[in-house]
């Protein structure tokens, strides 16, 4: 599933590719990826704008054109966003490809369509954002810590909220708990101050060795890179480690390690 690293990456991408850009051709080839916009309209609209500086917030990009919209993207679970030439193959799963005027195409891929592509106005945009909570690899010690002592709901419960924290997933909740030797199933109220202080500090160095990555990576030394062997052991202490279920998703964590509840 992508995650804010991987979004990350596609900025980098649509920086590159698209930024002050104009788009000379919107071809829609499944409009079941499309949120709250018609194929039609799309194409009117977007075809001749320019496109400005992207940015992310959690786990959106967001394209901003000369004319006023912004594109925006949300990848699901199996999305992706990428530059092409237009000699390149068109994959089964391109579902929107923005032709360029230099001759590129931006295409978004997804397979399972679980979520998708927005055309926003500045009113539709604030309030996607305001529903959203400060994003992860910006949020500082103070707020983060007031978002989460609020929560009576399990940390990594409250971590993969988007409206606590913007652009933690499963992956990155499951790395960054296990660094900061916190219990994942812990109300995240009942965390004191230096506990919280410390998930904070384990999430930034996860996100800050991710987004050079481009992904979560799945080193050796990384909970990510011992989840899913057959008999997974903790990078760290060498205990077997377990999985359960918080908040509905497959969650790894030490038995040994993780032990902190307060």
């Amino acid at each position: 599933m992508p995650e804010l690293p991987d979004v990350e990456g596609f900025r980098r991408e649509l920086t590159t590719c698209g930024r002050r850009r104009t788009v000379t051709e919107v071809d829609v080839r499944d409009s079941g990826v499309l949120e709250g916009v018609s194929g039609r309209r799309l194409r009117g609209e977007l075809t001749g704008s320019r496109l400005g500086t992207p940015r992310r917030h959690g786990k959106w990009l967001l394209a901003p054109t000369d004319d006023g919209p912004t594109l925006a993207w949300h990848f699901g679970m199996t999305g992706s966003l990428r530059c092409c030439s237009p000699e390149e193959e068109i994959h089964r799963h391109d579902r929107l490809v923005l032709a360029l005027d230099d001759g590129r195409q931006v295409r978004y891929r997804d397979q399972r369509k679980l979520k998708g592509v927005s055309w926003m106005s500045d009113h539709d945009l604030d309030r996607l954002l305001d529903g959203l909570g400060p994003d992860a690899l910006t949020v500082g010690t103070a707020e983060f810590e007031e978002a989460l002592s609020r929560r009576r709901s399990a940390v990594k419960s409250a971590l993969m909220d988007q409206s606590v924290v913007a652009g933690l997933g499963n992956l990155l909740c499951d790395e960054i708990l296990w660094r900061a030797r916190v219990d994942p199933r812990t109300p995240a109220r009942d965390l004191d101050a230096a506990t919280l202080r410390r998930v904070h500090g384990a999430m930034g160095r996860v996100l800050r060795t991710s987004v050079r990555a481009g992904h979560v990576p799945t080193r050796r030394s990384w909970l990510t890179g011992r989840r899913d062997a057959s008999e997974p052991s903790c990078p760290r202490c060498g205990h077997a480690l377990e999985s359960d279920r918080v908040a509905g998703r497959r969650t790894v964590h030490c038995p040994h390690c993780q032990t902190c509840q307060t």
